[in-house]
């Protein structure tokens, strides 16, 4: 169990997938731009198994915004994608649903 304070320190927001890039020699991770509203952020997510690039360009959804920034292939990532694994072992983005501006906190 975490207290309340705790969970108010973690923040998620919208974001919108602008890009997908391969990443040369990696067969499962993509270098994802996402845009949060108020800035531009690079993120590396292990979902090349789950979604193509085409999937996933313009999809809305949610960040882990300041998560601390973590070097993975070469690339600074900065934030997380939240997904869920499916029934059959697929990884599922989430978003929001209606119209929703990239950046709107997620409380």
């Amino acid at each position: 169990m975490i207290k309340f304070d705790e969970w108010k320190k973690i923040e998620l927001k919208t974001a919108k997938i602008l890009s997908v890039e391969d990443i040369a020699g990696k067969d499962k991770l993509y270098k994802v731009q996402i845009d949060l509203g108020s800035e531009k952020r690079t993120l590396v997510a292990g979902l090349k198994q789950h979604y193509s690039k085409e999937e996933l360009q313009g999809k809305s959804v949610i960040v882990f915004c300041n998560l601390e920034p973590r070097n993975v292939a070469g690339i600074e990532s900065n934030g997380m994608l939240l997904a869920v694994r499916d029934a059959e072992g697929k990884y599922r983005l989430l978003g929001a649903e209606g119209n929703i501006a990239p950046g709107t906190p997620i409380e």
